[in-house]
């Protein structure tokens, strides 16, 4: 019997499906990518970005078009992370914002809504790129445009699209040669193609399970103590219930209406945490009357994500445990939140820094140079989009720069700074940390933010940039032979160095990187590296390089051994 319509709660559990599909598979993605580095994150960033909205869709009770598209249009695009991360939730909204306006789908319906999620995400992207996940995106609308005049059945048509999707992401070695040479098709491809999966295998009945569990990113910070068991003892609790939930708003929220609900949460509670972003509000607050705090909250909004824990049950030693972490990090927060309003209550500045560090040490060199907000991550973990709006609400400036230091990141600033109203995001399109350094080294406060912008931005051009991994597998890259376990040296451009030997294979990277003109060499050696290690490097490095000034510091990065500049 064909299937002519899909209502909203077979959407919700299709794209659940699709989520958990791509969740389980994101290794098998990850492995996909082309340089055979240990920070493969294309599988990683796409089922960060795709579960952030999950969440949202999961917690809805009773689904309905427009609050799926919303849950799924907000969800991703706040969770956006890498560059297929913040595609794929182009692609989302796209689709979506053809999908709130029905009330089922159907082949039609799904031909204008992939049609419309193509176009936005081609919009997105700068210099689109063809053999990459946008072609086959691109496939996938105009197989669903062709075949919406042939059928009715949407199982039918689905099942010709992902035939076709496969098809278009087989081709994609043959548009990108890169991708040919190491012997793989596009990772995003693969993964959009994963998602289309599991939302067949919805429709069909072929999955009934649409739980979700949280998918958490590696470098999530947590509470000290946190998970050591530590017996809480003689607990005096004045506020007995740990209350959190979500408001989903379906009214404005603005700057007063958000301090009458703090009012009143103090009124019932203690321990207030209350952060508005876009169109939600989360909430924590400890209460003797939990009911009181969801009944005023609804009246800005739907709830979700409620949770009420009784922190008198002492005989529960794990959940009284669990309670006092959740207080640790309330109080944490709060008074986070608390310095972050007296900044707000403090006269603007002209210009902030955000800067993305995938070392303690290179987050030092940052704040040494006046960065105000060092997001941890970089090449083994890109930060959200969500990430980089929160650092930017606590800095108190009327101009911010944004410096990814990484080319997967840059998409993920570039839609943070599209979506900040109170201030202005200028991201400089750094692709390296030592970029990023520069970039700071060359802002000057008597400059106009435009000018500031522009001067950084040249000063990319002044240095060049080498990092030195090692290969987790066997494949051909720009015509190197790599096994594994191999020392690969990474410039600008791409492979510059392979090796079995780890400071021969630097020296090679970085006799690639010199000119005439290079006056400094600076190393900055990883959390691998023991610092007897990188001086001794460095002697060789001085050695084979006499007229050039060599500087050594610590930059505490994994994965990377040395990240090297040449200036």
């Amino acid at each position: 019997m064909a299937t002519n319509t899909i209502d909203a709660a077979l959407v919700q559990k299709m794209f659940l499906a699709g989520a958990k599909n791509l969740e389980s598979k994101k290794e098998w993605i990850n492995d996909l990518n082309v340089f055979p580095v240990p920070d493969g994150d294309t599988g990683t960033n796409m089922t960060l970005t795709i579960m952030s909205a999950a969440k949202e869709v999961s917690a809805i009770a009773n689904p309905n078009m427009e609050n799926l598209s919303k849950a799924i249009s907000s969800g991703s695009l706040r969770g956006a992370r890498g560059n297929s991360g913040v595609i794929l939730s182009q692609l989302l909204r796209g689709f979506t914002k053809e999908m709130k306006g029905v009330s089922e789908i159907t082949v039609e319906t799904l031909a204008l809504a992939t049609s419309r999620a193509t176009e936005t995400a081609y919009k997105a992207v700068m210099k689109p790129k063809e053999g990459t996940i946008l072609t086959v995106a691109k496939g996938i609308s105009d197989k669903a445009a062709e075949i919406a005049s042939q059928t009715d059945d949407i199982e039918e048509a689905m099942r010709i699209i992902i035939e076709h999707a496969e098809y278009v992401l087989s081709k994609t070695p043959d548009m990108l040669p890169v991708l040919k040479e190491a012997g793989v098709v596009d990772s995003g491809g693969q993964g959009l193609v994963v998602v289309l999966k599991g939302m067949y295998d919805a429709l069909t009945g072929k999955v009934t399970d649409f739980s979700i569990t949280e998918s958490k990113p590696s470098n999530e910070q947590t509470v000290p103590g946190a998970g050591k068991g530590a017996a809480v003892e003689n607990v005096d609790i004045k506020f007995g219930y740990c209350t959190e939930f979500i408001i989903m708003l379906d009214k404005e929220f603005d700057e007063k209406t958000e301090a009458d609900f703090k009012a009143f949460l103090t009124s019932i509670g203690d321990s207030i945490v209350c952060v508005a972003l876009d169109d939600i509000v989360k909430v924590h607050v400890h209460t003797n009357h939990p009911g009181q705090a969801f009944e005023k909250a609804l009246e800005y909004g739907q709830l979700t994500k409620m949770k009420v824990d009784n922190m008198r049950e002492e005989h529960n030693q794990k959940v009284v445990a669990q309670s006092e972490l959740q207080a640790a990090a309330a109080k944490q927060a709060m008074e986070k939140n608390s310095e972050a309003e007296q900044k707000k209550a403090e006269p603007a500045k002209d210009f902030g820094f955000i800067t993305i560090a995938p070392g303690s040490g290179i987050a030092e060199i940052f704040k040494g140079l006046g960065v105000d907000e060092v997001i941890e991550g970089g090449q083994t973990m890109n930060p959200s989009t969500e990430d980089i709006l929160n650092a930017a609400d606590k800095i108190n400036a009327k101009t911010i720069y944004v410096l990814p230091n990484n080319s997967n990141i840059i998409l993920a600033a570039n839609q943070a700074a599209s979506i900040v109203e109170d201030k202005e995001l200028i991201v400089i399109p750094t692709k390296t940390v030592p970029q990023g350094i520069t970039a700071m080294i060359n802002f000057e406060t008597t400059r106009s933010a435009k000018d500031n912008g522009d001067a950084m931005t040249d000063s990319l051009s002044t240095v060049k940039s080498g990092q030195l991994t090692y290969a987790v597998r066997d494949t051909s890259i720009d015509g190197k032979e790599i096994k594994k376990d191999n020392y690969l040296g990474l410039g600008d451009k791409g492979l510059a160095a392979v090796g079995t030997d780890m400071d021969e294979t630097l020296l090679e990277m970085i006799e690639s990187m010199m000119s005439d003109e290079a006056e400094l060499i600076s190393v900055y050696y990883g959390a691998d590296i023991e610092e007897a290690a990188a001086e001794a490097v460095v002697s060789k490095i001085e050695e084979k390089f006499p007229d050039v000034d060599v500087e050594l510091q610590f930059g505490g990065q994994p994965v990377y051994y040395y990240i090297v500049s040449v200036e």
